[in-house]
């Protein structure tokens, strides 16, 4: 499992006040909400995701990590019961008063505070993996609050064939007062193991956005500006040549609760 460390002024900040400021100033810097649902239908995870909704027509939803609000919007429009959860109280706030006909709340997704049972269907896009401790929290909240038989669908950096690769042959690193911890990084082997380890059936592992790992490469390994349109054309040229467990980004697990415990 990789580790990632980012580079902060308050290295010594409690961690869920680092990770709620943190994404605030993220959502900030991306122009905060403003209602883009049209471009969730094109991303990666809704194209794995799709397929399994049709088993819950109507069904109970939650967003875990809901960020600028997309996916809730989206979902809404299709015909599903959506509650959008966000560690960001900045963001839930903007999204209430911009779309106040939608369920958007403020809260952790470690404790989300809500009834056992409650989702047919929790989804988290980037998420578990922020917590120094493992995502074993995360995923067993998750498990609580589906139904029996509910899905999970969460995605968690990929430690592609291009991390490993560098991790093994980097030089030491010198320890650095001015980081902490930012992200684990999972091969499939670890991601199915802490998914199993929470109680899930876990039902498929998908690579995922393969043009972002392209690009990371580029720009890491051949110094090539992520700006350059040059970059991002040569990105999106090579991405369909290049096998996911190379070069993918991220590692989309679907996972469903058992309908018995037993």
């Amino acid at each position: 499992m990789g580790i990632d460390y980012i580079a902060t002024s308050q290295s010594d900040e409690e961690e869920t006040s680092f990770v709620e400021a943190h994404w605030a100033k993220v959502w900030e810097k991306e122009g905060g909400p403003c209602g883009r649902p049209d471009r969730v239908g094109r991303q990666d995870e809704y194209g794995v995701m799709r397929g399994y909704l049709d088993e819950f027509p109507k069904g109970r939803l939650l967003d875990a990590g809901c960020g600028l609000g997309d996916w809730v919007l989206f979902l809404d429009r299709e015909g599903f019961e959506i509650t959008g959860l966000d560690i960001s109280r900045k963001t839930v706030e903007e999204l209430r008063e911009l779309f106040p006909d939608n369920d958007f709340q403020a809260g952790d997704i470690r404790d989300t505070g809500m009834a056992e049972g409650t989702f047919d269907v929790c989804f988290s896009w980037g998420v578990f993996e922020h917590f120094e401790n493992g995502p074993s929290d995360c995923l067993r909240e998750a498990f609580r609050i589906l139904k029996p038989g509910g899905l999970l669908f969460a995605s968690v950096p990929f430690d592609n064939w291009r991390m490993s690769t560098k991790g093994t042959f980097a030089k030491p690193a010198d320890a650095n007062s001015k980081e902490r911890f930012y992200q684990y990084r999972f091969t499939r082997a670890e991601w199915t193991r802490e998914m199993t380890k929470a109680g899930f059936t876990v039902e498929a592992l998908k690579p995922i956005h393969k043009r972002q790992g392209v690009l990371r490469c580029l720009h890491h390994e051949f110094f090539l500006p992520y700006e350059w349109l040059f970059t991002r054309g040569l990105s999106a040229a090579l991405a369909p040549f290049i096998p996911g467990a190379w070069i993918a980004h991220m590692l989309l697990g679907v996972a469903r609760k058992p309908v018995s415990n037993a």
